[in-house]
């Protein structure tokens, strides 16, 4: 199989920079080979400063694909899905180039993200950047753990990773990208124990409740979902906190080797059950962005280049 993007799977770090760009130049050949560039700057801070764990990644946006690789394309790379139930929005904020960058150093991701606005600033417009960190034990702003679910050690890359079945684009991930904003202070003001039931799990343990004490709403329910086979439905998420004194949240990253089990979770919490149960936690957590990508593998990238 051809070589996965390092930031794909990566282990947790302190720290994350999010850059989204939209191209403003028609050099393609230019693009595709300043991309290549990235990786070996990824690779010359990882090897510089191998404590800081660094890892990164390049995703292209399903808008743009076609521009910059015209005539190969993933087999299922499509859109980000535009959902509205009620008041319920998850708004689509097309971008053409997303950014991951991490590292268990805060001035390491700054230094890598200086050199990768440097060489994109003649083709693209930087149109987001989003600093995100670890908050205390790997937890997001309201308090509960994030990404709990997640599949852990050889299962991610079953999971987050394109096989045979897609031969062209073995290696790559299906990316899709949301910056939420929490109302911490309506959060707050409701109780532990409601919290722990509109997120299906505890506070303080990060135990999830048993199948029969969930309530259909609870944030657990709408996301653990399984097929018809009663597989579960998976994603790995490399999702971290972000915010400041005024404006705090999570900024969403969802990796998969299929766009469609993000897809069948993003329409769970929007939509509910037949019963309109949907997920509570959007009453305190609102998507403010939307975009869907294509992570290619690292042979990928640079044969392209």
């Amino acid at each position: 199989m051809s070589q996965p993007q390092k930031g794909i799977c990566a282990e947790p770090n302190l720290h994350a920079l999010y850059l989204l760009f939209n191209v403003t130049d028609d050099d393609t050949q230019m693009i595709r080979s300043k991309l290549a560039k990235m990786l070996d700057i990824f690779e010359h801070y990882d090897e510089e400063h191998y404590e800081a764990m660094v890892s990164g990644m390049v995703a292209i946006g399903s808008n743009y694909w076609s521009d910059l690789y015209p005539g190969l394309s993933p087999r299922e790379l499509t859109p980000f899905p535009d959902l509205t139930c009620d008041d319920r929005h998850a708004p689509v904020v097309p971008c053409d180039l997303f950014i991951q960058i991490r590292a268990d150093r805060a001035d390491i991701c700054h230094a890598i993200g200086v050199e990768v606005y440097e060489l994109l600033k003649e083709q693209a417009e930087l149109v987001e950047q989003t600093k995100g960190f670890r908050y205390l034990d790997g937890r997001d702003l309201t308090g509960f753990v994030d990404g709990s679910t997640n599949p852990k050690g050889m299962k991610k890359l079953a999971v987050a990773i394109v096989g045979d079945e897609d031969s062209d684009f073995a290696g790559g991930s299906y990316v899709h990208v949301q910056r939420y904003r929490h109302d911490l202070d309506r959060w707050n003001r409701v109780s532990i124990a409601q919290q722990e039931v509109i997120m299906g799990r505890t506070r303080e343990d990060d135990v999830e409740f048993p199948l029969e004490d969930r309530v259909a709403y609870s944030h657990s329910t709408r996301t653990n979902l399984v097929d018809t086979s009663g597989r579960p439905i998976e994603i790995l998420r490399q999702s971290m906190p972000y915010g400041d004194m005024q404006n705090q949240g999570l900024f969403f990253v969802s990796c998969c080797k299929s766009p469609k089990p993000f897809m069948q979770i993003q329409h769970s919490r929007i939509f509910g059950d037949r019963q309109g149960n949907y997920d509570r936690l959007l009453d305190y957590s609102v998507p403010e962005t939307g975009a869907a990508f294509f992570a290619p593998s690292i042979q990928f990238l640079k044969r392209q280049a």
